[in-house]
């Protein structure tokens, strides 16, 4: 299955690759600086090296295998409706709130910031829905809510959304 990311995206993805692979011979020449310590069984600066080095080869896996799978998208969207990286305001009745999201691609998105993700339930149900509409959004087989769509903002990728980290 290839994601579905921008180009700037894959600028993201390549750039954070590229800093972690330049990083790798800093935290070998870690690991093997604590493991001089003594005793691996109670070395936890070792542990730590040895982590922090798991971390980023697992990491740079990723990031390959992200940009290798990669297909890239357009963004482009009718100025009435609602498109990738548009800011959008929507009324939810159950909660009697608005908020204003951004729906953005898989690898940018963060929830708590108002990132939505294209491909989350939220994301596919205002895609492409124009000011007015009320739309159901799919959570679960046992639950739904409703959304209305106040207004939409149009915007560009500015490159604000940071890649999502794990």
């Amino acid at each position: 299955m290839n994601d579905e990311l921008t180009a700037l995206d894959i600028q993201k993805l390549q750039k954070e690759l590229d800093e972690r692979n330049a990083m790798m011979p800093e935290i070998i020449e870690e690991v093997k600086r604590t493991r001089a310590f003594g005793d691996l069984s109670e070395n936890f600066e070792y542990k730590e090296a040895k982590r922090a080095q798991n971390r980023n080869r697992s990491r740079i896996r990723y990031l390959e295998r992200m940009i290798a799978s990669a297909r890239i998208i357009d963004t482009r969207s009718a100025n009435d409706e609602v498109g990738l990286f548009d800011r959008v305001e929507v009324y939810i009745p159950e909660d009697g709130e608005t908020q204003v999201i951004q729906v953005v691609t898989t690898v940018r998105c963060d929830p708590l910031k108002g990132f939505v993700s294209r491909e989350s339930p939220f994301g596919k149900a205002v895609l492409g829905r124009r000011v007015g509409d009320r739309v159901t959004v799919q959570v679960s087989d046992s639950y739904s809510y409703e959304a209305e769509i106040r207004s939409i903002t149009k915007a560009e990728d500015d490159g604000s959304a940071p890649l999502r980290s794990f």
